[in-house]
């Protein structure tokens, strides 16, 4: 799945499963825009993939602000002068029972995990369209999008909107040969917004294994690599089976 002089955005490319991403699309080719709110790490990331000999930059933006995702991406294009994948993995998660949860957390949660993939697609496919060489988007939705649970309502709601969004834009993408994806992870390395894998969280699945970013990062690059080119509005389950088993989550 090689490929040559293409350019990826990451979101939330710093740590995790966004670094993961970053360096498995290096592997096959790409040159890697880092886009993350913390500069330290994007910073390392960027350090590590030129040191491999890869065409990086690192962008801070807070994806919460549109303003700060149109800069962001008409930076990337200047800098490299073309796009060719968006992968939103950026979230956080508010982990608050409806009861709980004030409007002002609910509308971060919202602005982050659901608005700006909206919006970070917006203006990247406005580019895309523009060079006219088409492109591939992922989406990094996740199982609590299928499944009611028992706390992080916004984020569950928000997920939720991910998977739908990702058929709209799939569908009225297609005709500028850009084509939209989603995969759905299931407590895949450090939980949201966490920098360590907590190794007592429970884990339910087929594989009898937790996941790890480079499961995820796999899956992405397929999707984003010829060898999926008929393959469009899906979403990949990368959840070693959990959604299979289990009827939801209760926690």
């Amino acid at each position: 799945m090689k490929t040559k002089h293409k350019v990826a955005i990451v979101t939330g490319a710093g740590r995790n499963i966004g670094e993961a991403i970053s360096h498995r699309l290096a592997d096959d080719g790409f040159a890697i825009a880092v886009v993350d709110l913390d500069q330290g790490r994007a910073d390392h990331v960027v350090s590590d993939l030129t040191a491999k000999g890869i065409e990086a930059a690192a962008f801070v933006c807070d994806v919460s602000d549109p303003v700060q995702i149109e800069t962001t991406v008409n930076a990337v294009h200047g800098h490299f002068g073309r796009i060719d994948v968006l992968v939103n993995n950026v979230a956080i998660s508010d982990n608050k029972h409806i009861l709980e949860i004030d409007l002002a957390l609910w509308q971060k949660t919202m602005d982050i995990t659901l608005t700006a993939p909206f919006y970070f697609t917006k203006c990247v496919a406005h580019k895309m369209v523009a060079d006219g060489t088409g492109g591939n988007v992922v989406n990094v939705s996740s199982t609590t999008g299928y499944f009611g649970r028992g706390r992080a309502i916004a984020y569950a709601a928000a997920k939720g909107g991910v998977v739908n969004l990702t058929r709209a834009m799939a569908i009225q993408l297609a005709d500028h040969n850009i084509r939209v994806n989603s995969v759905v992870p299931n407590k895949i390395g450090s939980p949201v917004g966490k920098d360590e894998f907590d190794p007592s969280r429970p884990i339910v699945n087929l594989r009898n294994r937790p996941g790890v970013p480079s499961d995820l990062a796999n899956a992405v690059a397929f999707l984003v690599s010829d060898q999926s080119d008929f393959i469009v509005g899906a979403d990949l389950f990368v959840d070693g089976g959990c959604s299979v088993i289990m009827p939801g989550g209760s926690g």
